[in-house]
């Protein structure tokens, strides 16, 4: 979704249920040049509206499995109803029936598809590991406060400003997307609910490139917890931070990040280690890394009970004294 700013789509759309040949429409029928994205949970296509207005179209795959008890159009008429500054607005979707032809045992035969998609807003700076690492980023440090800030906001309205806790179980990088002024927002929030937690789970566990965000706890026991968010967040403040990307990515020995986090507790620890690798900043500033490096770094602690609340976390990016950053 990089690029230039671009109008996004008059809301609301005539309908939300749309159809699924419109969804092929507006993308081209999921061309791979409107293919603006990944996720674990499906492909993001740039949909263009006949008015001229962008969509974000999230096409799951096929079939993709919905929790016992939920229905697909009801859990996603109670995503869209959530709205707040720092999520992603989710604005339509389809979940249509479809026949389709496919060769099996060679022989051509036709089987029942669902052809699912979510519409959301559509951002015009794209995912943000596209923006904070520094082989390929030119914000300084006061747009990447504003992003921490931002993203810790959004995950509090899930965690504490809803009914229950909405526990998201794939924050990453490219789960967080920025508009044209780099306000963060946070996507894929509700599908933990839509697909069920042990379906998200398979889906999270399974995919190589999330190695390092996953929670210890998470990862090798199926514990699910808004801690496991928290080990989450804290991995991308870090990131965001030290502008370095987790080793664990590509590590299938240390998917827990566990090196890279020993290397920011050696590498970030004083005063003249930042301000080399931030020589620009203001004394402000500087207390601003050094609270967003502590913060990180408690918020990936392997014991989860040694872990701040979201409510913590945005407290202390505020200024306010929080005892649990000051634990050893």
């Amino acid at each position: 979704m990089a690029g230039q700013q671009t109008p996004t789509s008059t809301l609301p759309l005539p309908t939300t249920n749309l159809p699924a040949t419109f969804m092929k429409e507006i993308t081209s029928d999921f061309s791979a040049n409107q293919e603006v994205g990944r996720s674990v949970f499906g492909t993001v296509y740039k949909g263009v509206l006949p008015d001229g207005g962008v969509l974000a179209v999230k096409r799951l795959a096929e079939n993709a499995p919905v929790a016992p008890g939920t229905t697909f159009d009801n859990e996603v008429a109670n995503l869209m109803a959530l709205k707040h500054d720092n999520i992603v607005q989710l604005v339509g979707f389809c979940h249509e029936a479809q026949k389709k032809v496919i060769q099996h045992s060679g022989r051509y035969v036709i089987v029942d598809m669902i052809e699912s998609c979510l519409c959301y807003e559509y951002l015009a700076n794209g995912s943000l590991d596209n923006h904070i690492y520094a082989d390929n980023s030119s914000i300084d440090w006061d747009t990447r406060f504003r992003i921490i800030k931002g993203i810790c906001q959004g995950l509090r309205f899930l965690h504490k400003e809803l009914d229950g806790p909405l526990i998201h179980m794939n924050l990453v990088p490219n789960s967080i997307w920025l508009d044209d002024k780099y306000v963060p927002k946070i996507v894929d929030f509700g599908l933990s609910r839509l697909f069920g937690q042990e379906q998200t789970r398979m889906y999270t566990v399974n995919v190589k490139g999330h190695n390092g965000y996953m929670a210890p706890e998470y990862l090798y026991r199926g514990e699910i917890s808004t801690m496991s968010d928290i080990y989450s967040l804290g991995m991308i403040i870090i990131e965001i931070t030290t502008r370095e990307k987790n080793c664990a990515v590509s590590d299938a020995q240390d998917r827990a990040a566990r090196k890279f986090v020993d290397n920011v507790h050696q590498n970030w620890k004083t005063d003249e280690q930042i301000i080399r690798k931030y020589p620009k900043l203001d004394p402000n500033g500087l207390q601003q890394v050094k609270a967003c490096i502590a913060i990180g770094l408690k918020c990936v602690e392997a014991d989860r009970k040694k872990r701040p609340s979201v409510v913590d976390i945005v407290d202390r990016l505020n200024g306010k004294r929080v005892p649990i950053f000051n634990q050893a």
